[in-house]
């Protein structure tokens, strides 16, 4: 079958060269050395390995120090390593993702965000995560009545309130707001950004910063004209919404809140 003796040379000497090793995977052909029987592999364990030939008939090897023969060369064979197990999938949030996702029967809790684009990008970075919880997420068209919607939603424990604002910083109109929101069942929380836009990297975006918009001046539209922009506002928040696709696209002091109001809301004690 082969040409010349494969075996001759005392190929077991040592110096000879090392054997080389191979893989005892199903299927693999193979024939033992020393008694010329021709096989594939069926099963392989960490002692011995199990050839079938063409006839059906089963023989067992040990894998060292056995010989075999590999298309006229001389091998030994090991061990298969174990496949790695795949990375579990993972959110758009980085969440590790759910398979086969059911939605959650929606809780009594709520979040409450500001506008419409906020409510988006939420949904967008943390739509799978608030299914698993069950949370839904409602927007507000601004905070200016913030306490009434409060008082209205009648918080109590197991109906928890959660609110993300804009621009909720010291001294600011939106945090005279919230500082008049003191139930124990609701958290406001807030980004320093003016509006949701800069909450987007501008890396994702693919500017290198967001504008700076004088007062007095719509900060959107400063934003797209600062920008070169030939587009309306709602164009302009499609093309910002279409180049988030992970938290990584996201600043952090937004990834934070979100991800304490879900804590929050969900919430069992």
């Amino acid at each position: 079958m082969y040409d010349g003796d494969v075996l001759a040379g005392n190929w077991r000497r040592p110096g000879k060269g090392k054997i080389p090793q191979v893989p005892a995977e199903p299927d693999l052909v193979v024939e033992d050395a020393e008694s010329g029987f021709c096989g594939a592999v069926v099963a392989c364990d960490k002692e011995a390995v199990t050839l079938e030939d063409r006839f059906g008939k089963r023989r067992l090897f040990p894998l060292a120090p056995a010989a075999f023969l590999l298309e006229g060369r001389v091998v030994t064979l090991v061990r298969p390593q174990a496949a790695a197990s795949p990375a579990p999938r993972r959110s758009a949030s980085g969440s590790i993702a759910v398979e086969g996702l059911r939605a959650r029967v929606a809780r009594e809790s709520r979040i409450y965000v500001e506008g419409v684009h906020d409510a988006a990008l939420v949904e967008k970075i943390w739509g799978h995560d608030l299914r698993v919880e069950g949370v839904v997420v409602e927007y507000l068209e601004g905070v200016d009545d913030l306490p009434a919607i409060v008082e209205e939603f009648g918080p109590e424990p197991g109906r928890r309130l959660g609110v993300l604002v804009d621009h909720l910083v010291p001294g600011s109109k939106e945090s005279r707001i919230a500082a008049q929101v003191t139930s124990p069942h609701v958290l406001v929380v807030g980004h320093p950004y003016v509006d949701i836009w800069q909450a987007v990297k501008p890396s994702a975006v693919g500017i290198r910063a967001w504008p700076q918009v004088p007062r007095g001046v719509p900060w959107k539209e400063g934003v797209i004209a600062a920008l070169g922009w030939r587009m309306e506002p709602p164009e302009a928040w499609r093309r910002i919404l279409g180049a988030v696709s992970t938290y990584t696209d996201l600043e952090p002091e937004l990834l934070g809140r979100v991800e304490e109001l879900i804590d929050f809301v969900t919430e069992t004690s």
